[in-house]
């Protein structure tokens, strides 16, 4: 992923986008299911976290989970139509900026719902995870999301990246 003159260029493959398209309709069914999801718990992260403040987070939850979501899946349709294969063929997708942020809040968020399923902590280590474990294939695919993040982040960060 470089930044270019008009905004920014990812490259990815039709399995890679294919993969990532499916992954957002899944994270989008999550997301339009509602409720009380355990696996949604780090899309809507407590904003207020002493027992004290129990009404406070119930009020800001009640106010902002709708918003929340509904960005979510503004940016789950952005990203839908910049990488469906019938709009273009070619491994180099151009975006916007608006464009490159949503992608990077739905790829973060995929990551995030399946960290979460996963039980991922900070001091995982992905090395650790034997091939043999049921849920290797899963860990690998959260290691690549975590790259997608990474580059997406460090682009965004270096206005010369790239640039034409």
């Amino acid at each position: 992923m470089v930044r270019t003159s008009v905004g920014f260029r990812i490259n990815l493959d039709a399995d890679e986008r294919a993969m990532l398209r499916h992954l957002l309709g899944e994270l989008r069914d999550l997301l339009l299911a509602g409720g009380d999801q355990p696996a949604l718990r780090r899309l809507t992260p407590p904003a207020y976290h002493l027992a004290d403040d129990a009404e406070a987070e119930a009020e800001y939850q009640r106010l902002m989970a709708d918003d929340l979501v509904a960005s979510r899946l503004a940016g789950l349709q952005s990203c839908m139509l910049f990488l469906d294969p019938e709009q273009s063929k070619a491994t180099a997708i151009d975006v916007t900026e608006e464009q490159i942020l949503g992608f990077l809040q739905v790829v973060n968020g995929v990551r995030l719902v399946l960290g979460t399923m996963l039980d991922v902590s900070e001091d995982d280590d992905p090395q650790d995870i034997s091939k043999r474990d049921p849920n290797f294939g899963q860990h690998q695919l959260y290691g690549y999301l975590g790259y997608l993040v990474d580059v997406t982040v460090r682009a965004l960060g270096d206005p010369t990246s790239g640039a034409d």
